[in-house]
C-alpha cells in the first residue's frame, strides 16, 4: 500500500491549493487529511468515507477547505481556498477502515503518505 500525497507550496493569504493523494494498493474505508503545523499536534482537517459517500470537513477549516474523490484514479483531494497563514503545515493523507467515531482521529488510520509542506505567507 502506497499513498502519494502532491501538490504543496508556497501560496500567498488568500489563494488556493489544491493537493492530492493517490493510493495505490487496494481501496479502504476511509481516507483522511490531517496537518501538522511546527511544534503541533497533527489535526484533523478532513475526511471522506466510502459508506454513504459521506465528507467530514473540520470546523476549523469549513467553508474554505472541501474534499473530493476520483474513484477510478483512487485519488483524494483536498482543495483549499482563502489560505491563511495559520494553515501553513505539513499536510498528511492517510487511508485505512476507521469506524465512524474515529473518523477524524490519526489512530483510525492505517496508512500515512509522506506529507507535504503548504505555507501560507501573508
Amino acid at each position: 500500500v502506497q499513498l502519494q500525497a502532491s501538490g504543496g507550496g508556497l501560496v500567498q493569504a488568500g489563494g488556493s491549493l489544491r493537493l492530492s493523494c493517490a493510493a495505490s494498493g487496494r481501496t479502504f474505508g476511509g481516507y483522511g487529511w490531517f496537518r501538522q503545523a511546527p511544534g503541533e499536534e497533527r489535526e484533523f482537517v478532513g475526511a471522506f468515507r466510502r459508506m454513504g459517500s459521506r465528507i467530514y470537513i473540520a470546523d476549523s477549516v469549513k467553508g474554505r477547505f472541501t474534499i473530493s474523490r476520483d474513484n477510478a484514479k483512487n485519488t483524494l483531494y483536498l482543495e483549499m481556498n482563502s489560505l491563511k497563514p495559520e494553515d501553513t503545515a505539513v499536510y498528511y493523507c492517510a487511508a485505512g477502515d476507521p469506524i465512524l467515531s474515529s473518523i477524524s482521529t490519526w489512530e483510525g488510520y492505517r496508512y500515512w503518505g509522506q506529507g507535504t509542506l503548504v505555507t501560507v505567507s501573508s
